[in-house]
């Protein structure tokens, strides 16, 4: 992770600064985001991720980024603060992955169909349900269901003579 000033605009009561923030993360998934600090509060203006994030994952990135903007702008973090909250509740320190851990092999075809299947009964488009479950983009979650095709879990796409 890295934390580097942008620019800085000088107020009358203080200073406003803008921080660009680049996560890259063991598998080769990357997020660039822009962050706002003025008058002790931090926000986020722009935030670009490959491959996408899930609603999972952007709901934590303010803890991902929190510690290190804090140090960069000299303010305290929230971890400081609580130490039982920092300490991750139990994770083992270390990586984060951008995507959520998804079984590999047979169980993981399986929850694609069930994921697949679940999607067509309620109405959704059942590819986007995928994505959204594990966390890939369109062409990988498409091969998923073509793998959980082929392992017998959901219908053949086109009626064999």
């Amino acid at each position: 992770m890295s934390v580097t000033p942008a620019w800085e605009v000088q107020e009358h009561a203080g200073a406003t600064s803008w921080f660009q923030v680049r996560l890259a993360f063991e598998d080769g998934a990357r997020v660039d985001a822009l962050a706002v600090v003025a008058a002790g509060q931090v926000s986020i203006e722009d935030v670009k991720a490959w491959p996408a994030l899930s609603l999972a994952d952007l709901t934590v990135l303010a803890d991902w980024i929190e510690e290190p903007l804090c140090r960069a702008c000299g303010m305290e973090s929230y971890a400081d603060e609580e130490p039982e909250a920092a300490d991750g509740g139990g994770e083992s320190g270390g990586a984060r992955h951008a995507r959520p851990a998804w079984p590999r092999g047979i169980e993981g075809r399986w929850l694609v169909a069930r994921e697949y299947r679940a999607a067509q009964e309620g109405g959704f488009d059942p590819v986007l349900a995928v994505m959204c479950a594990t966390g890939h983009s369109r062409r990988w979650s498409l091969r998923l269901i073509a793998q959980a095709r082929d392992a017998g879990f959901l219908t053949p796409r086109h009626a064999r003579r």
